[in-house]
């Protein structure tokens, strides 16, 4: 079966981790590199996470970077409250083994799409910092891009603030150049990723395969169901980012419709909203297509399958921690 070449931006973050694990697990896709952009936690912690994250999924062929430590505008926003102070609390992780490749994550995302013989997908699951820089510095790589999917936004209200979604308002200015960049773009957020709820089956299901990893995943899944239900009262966490990875790995298990999507940049109180005009009330022409429904069975049995197959790859390998 054909694979889509696919380049994966993130924050790790639990929810990140996740979406590294689908990324390299979906037979569906080719996932080339791994890019880190500061967000959940500082860009030095999220490049540690997607270190400690690869070595401990045994993902080790993956080149990893690190990308922008500060918005384009303004200082770093961190979400500490919600990922605890090393952006991964929870699971106690030994030194990471799976190297960084490079400092210049922008450079080496440019130079891998000019030199890739198809167009390549990109997924990002933190704030678009990272993305935003690289069409900037390198306008000819759009047509190098099959298509932006990312994680981040809400038809309705935020997680943030009280209309702005964590990604999007940490750096509203690259979100606004990734919306308008020419480029096909996905938006997956909150009110889509609130379906995708790790409820106490899903846990009970990643718990009996019995492996290291899957260990790893109920003790991140842990703190953040502990961190939701603090602070949003919700029942079990939503784990946001694979969703963004499932809608390029299995379409079909996140549904979205066309619509004229802009990012609110000076309100005082909306800053970071993005508006979503799903009636066409305002008549502009649709320019992304946003997620509003997720298919929760089939989108867990795939990141339950993502799991049990890194657990497999090598049954002899001893617990990273």
């Amino acid at each position: 079966m054909p694979t889509r070449p696919v380049l994966l931006d993130c924050d790790p973050g639990h929810d990140d981790a996740l979406a590294i694990i689908l990324a390299a697990a979906h037979p569906a896709l080719d996932l080339r590199a791994i890019s880190t952009v500061a967000g959940n936690q500082t860009l030095p912690k999220t490049t540690l996470n997607a270190r400690r994250i690869c070595t401990v999924a045994g993902i080790e062929d993956v080149p990893i970077v690190s990308g922008r430590a500060a918005p384009l505008r303004g200082p770093a926003l961190v979400a500490e409250d919600v990922h605890g102070e090393s952006g991964l609390d929870g699971p106690a992780f030994g030194p990471p083994q799976v190297p960084l490749t490079s400092t210049d994550g922008i450079g080496y995302l440019r130079d891998m799409l000019r030199a890739s013989q198809a167009p390549m997908t990109v997924v990002a699951t933190g704030p678009l910092t990272n993305i935003a820089a690289l069409l900037l510095s390198a306008p000819d790589v759009v047509e190098r891009i099959e298509e932006i999917v990312f994680m981040g936004g809400s038809t309705a209200e935020g997680n943030t603030t009280p209309y702005a979604e964590f990604n999007m308002i940490a750096d509203p200015e690259a979100a606004d150049i990734v919306v308008h960049s020419g480029v096909p773009v996905t938006m997956c957020g909150l009110n889509v990723t609130h379906q995708a709820l790790a409820d106490d089956r899903v846990c009970a299901e990643i718990a009996a395969l019995n492996s290291p990893l899957a260990g790893i995943c109920v003790e991140l899944l842990g703190f953040f169901a502990s961190t939701y239900r603090q602070l949003w009262g919700f029942p079990a966490p939503p784990v946001h980012d694979p969703v963004a990875v499932a809608r390029v790995a299995e379409p079909e298990l996140v549904s979205c419709e066309l619509s004229r999507v802009d990012i609110e940049l000076t309100g005082s109180y909306t800053r970071g909203a993005t508006v979503v005009d799903r009636f066409a009330r305002t008549g502009r022409e649709p320019n992304a297509r946003v997620a509003t429904h997720l298919d929760h069975e089939r989108f867990f049995a795939a990141l339950l399958d993502a799991i049990r197959e890194l657990s497999t790859r090598d049954p002899n390998r001893e617990d990273p921690r």
